[in-house]
């Protein structure tokens, strides 16, 4: 019995976080905050976290962690608005893919640098991404001589457009479908290929897996490889967002996205994760931020408040595994 509801816990749990959130927020915000428009903002602000998420879904599951998205994701958009700039006027039909292509190609090489790091001088993962954070945002400021870097309008500006057809329901912004979409990716890689079960492996038991035969060092820089990639991704959403490549943007969002994965069930002592969860989880965040806002709730309130839930997140995940 006890078995069952904990099993029920983590399926569940995140779904039931979001619908408890969103209905103090039903009650306590104004009426503005369940209203379609709204919806659709705290599901768009949910997309870079979401992206995020995806990426360090399979790298806690695998018993790592990963502090250098927030400045992957500066860096990305660094890279991205830097390439639009330099294609001079108005970008062609190439420019803006090459660009996105690049940004993403950037942070999977810092993520696939990481891997091979923490496989080749076995130094523990929060160690290892700590000191790539540093470097990888100093890079960011140096390639945009730690200014902003402004670039010519291009369709990636319309990536996070909240409503691209004004007053028409069933338009989101093309950044929602980008995640879903991911997200189904994700989620079939981690259910249904080789690549999927050995980092659930790995995280469960790392010895056990070498026993099993699964090379792990090239796992795991596969695994990082992954989780750059992804932060790539949510940071051509970034620079969607804000329009230009910023060198301090994302500063701490690493700390947002590792929130949206252990709030949707992730463990960060590996071994377990859910994609649909960390999106669920991201959601969560999303509409924490707005509800607070609409609310008059200060900035620093907030943080109180979601320090809080991620450390009875990893309560409640303790208390889940029979953990003492």
């Amino acid at each position: 019995m006890i078995e069952r509801l904990r099993n029920a816990m983590a399926l569940f749990g995140p779904f039931l976080g979001l619908a408890f959130v969103y209905v103090i927020f039903f009650f306590a915000a104004p009426d503005s905050f369940h209203s379609l428009y709204n919806t659709k903002t705290f599901v768009s602000q949910a997309v870079i976290y979401g992206i995020g998420a995806l990426g360090m879904t399979v790298v806690i599951l695998s018993g790592g962690i990963d502090l250098s998205v927030g400045s992957l994701v500066a860096l990305g958009t660094v890279i991205t608005a830097w390439i639009l700039k330099a294609s001079g006027g108005e970008p062609g039909v190439l420019v803006p893919p090459a660009a996105a292509l690049a940004a993403v190609a950037a942070c999977a090489v810092c993520g696939l640098a990481s891997g091979m790091i923490i496989s080749a001088l076995r130094i523990v993962p929060f160690i290892v991404t700590l000191g790539m954070m540093q470097i990888v945002r100093g890079v960011a400021k140096g390639l945009a001589d730690e200014s902003t870097v402004n670039a010519p309008d291009s369709w990636l500006n319309e990536l996070m457009v909240v409503e691209p057809k004004t007053g028409a329901w069933y338009s989101v912004a093309p950044g929602v479908w980008v995640m879903l979409a991911l997200t189904v990716l994700m989620w079939l890689v981690l259910r249904h290929t080789r690549f999927g079960r050995h980092a659930f492996a790995l995280g469960s038991n790392e010895a056990t897996a070498r026993l099993c035969g699964i090379r792990v060092g090239l796992l795991r820089v596969g695994i990082y490889t992954v989780g750059g990639a992804f932060a790539g991704v949510a940071s051509v959403m970034q620079f969607s967002n804000l329009t230009l490549g910023d060198p301090s943007a994302a500063t701490g969002m690493e700390l947002d996205i590792i929130a949206a994965v252990v709030i949707g069930g992730g463990s960060l002592g590996g071994g377990e994760g859910s994609v649909v969860g960390s999106i669920v989880g991201a959601l969560i965040m999303a509409v924490l931020r707005n509800g607070c806002t609409l609310v008059g709730i200060p900035n620093y309130v907030q943080n109180v408040v979601i320090g809080a839930i991620i450390i009875a997140a990893v309560g409640l995940d303790r208390l889940r595994r029979g953990e003492s």
